[in-house]
């Protein structure tokens, strides 16, 4: 599954926000608009005994350019959010259920 970082319209989301995914299926995170961007999973906010640091980007990582893309493989089901950090306040942050 893709998901685009930032909107045609510039707004500064996940494009879709809130989706779903089997286990075990790659969610590619795609540089869209509103750049730059990266992806951090909430260590407070993953299934028990998932290391958040392990599926997330570095806080200082950043995608710079359209198209750039960023892939994580989720296996542990339950409900995973995350967020940009350059934009977290901006109220880009999404969440991503796995099956």
């Amino acid at each position: 599954v893709e998901i685009l970082l930032g909107g045609e319209d510039g707004s500064l989301a996940f494009i879709p926000s809130n989706f779903s995914v089997p286990s075990g299926e790659k969610i590619t995170f795609k540089n869209n608009a509103g750049f730059p961007h990266n992806v951090v999973f909430d260590e407070d906010e993953v299934p028990s005994g998932v290391d958040s640091a392990k599926i997330s980007m570095s806080e200082d990582d950043l995608l710079n350019a359209p198209g750039e893309t960023y892939s994580v493989t989720l296996t542990e089901s339950g409900t995973y959010k995350f967020y940009c950090s350059p934009h977290q306040g901006a109220g880009m942050v999404g969440k991503v259920t796995v099956n």
